[in-house]
């Protein structure tokens, strides 16, 4: 599914962000990246995205080479990839169902399927009930479910979180991953970028560790293992 092939990142004048990964990602999986501050998780998430280009190898997510993609193709690669980030933006004059909405409008999808997915998406999410209050009205896990709604609605084969739960207390911290583990569930694959100890811990999934640009462990049931 996801294939990342001796991958290195190189910033003026000669900062290495990534240095000569290699590593798979099957189709299904849930995947947990984990690394200090600066360590390259997130330059390597962005790759996925097509917000970074690698300086050097190949990267390839389902027999696509997405190393050299083209401008035109890249909104065509972000809807095969659903993506939540830690910063919610979400549009506070729109109501819940209008945010996620707005991510199908955007594309050009009929009125039909806006209305057929929006609800389907929200019942996942477990928001249906909410789906007419406006961001402010939500808590901070509510908002992030939003998002991860927002995330679905193209159906992608793989949803990307990068710290998802940076801003949140425990409970709504156990709210988001119960969702991102019931997607997973469903058959999708899930990269989760995140520095939470206990979340990766109580989820006992494959844990890829990075340190300095990188991968220092790779455990298919790991834990948190950095200091």
């Amino acid at each position: 599914m996801i294939s990342f092939k001796n991958i290195s990142k190189v910033y003026p004048p000669d900062v290495h962000g990534l240095k000569d990964i290699s590593l798979e990602i099957e189709a299904g999986e849930f995947v947990c990246i984990v690394g200090s501050s600066g360590a390259g998780k997130t330059t390597l998430a962005k790759m996925l995205i097509a917000e970074e280009r690698p300086t050097r190898g190949k990267i390839e997510i389902g027999g696509w080479d997405i190393t050299k993609i083209k401008r035109r193709e890249v909104p065509y690669l972000r809807r095969q990839i659903g993506v939540v980030f830690q910063d919610f933006k979400l549009l506070k004059r729109k109501t819940v169902w209008e945010n996620v909405a707005f991510a199908l409008e955007v594309a050009g999808e009929t009125r039909k399927r806006i209305k057929d997915t929006v609800p389907h998406v929200l019942r996942v999410v477990g928001l249906e009930q909410k789906a007419h209050r406006f961001p402010t009205q939500l808590s901070g896990g509510e908002q992030q479910r939003v998002v991860i709604a927002r995330a679905l609605v193209h159906r992608p084969k793989i949803l990307l979180a990068d710290e998802p739960t940076g801003n949140l207390d425990t409970m709504n911290t156990a709210d988001v991953i119960d969702v991102l583990k019931k997607i997973n569930s469903f058959g999708s694959t899930v990269v989760l970028v995140t520095h939470n100890r206990e979340v990766v811990n109580s989820l006992k999934s494959r844990v890829i560790t990075i340190a300095g640009g990188r991968v220092i462990s790779d455990k298919a049931h790991g834990k948190y293992i950095l200091n």
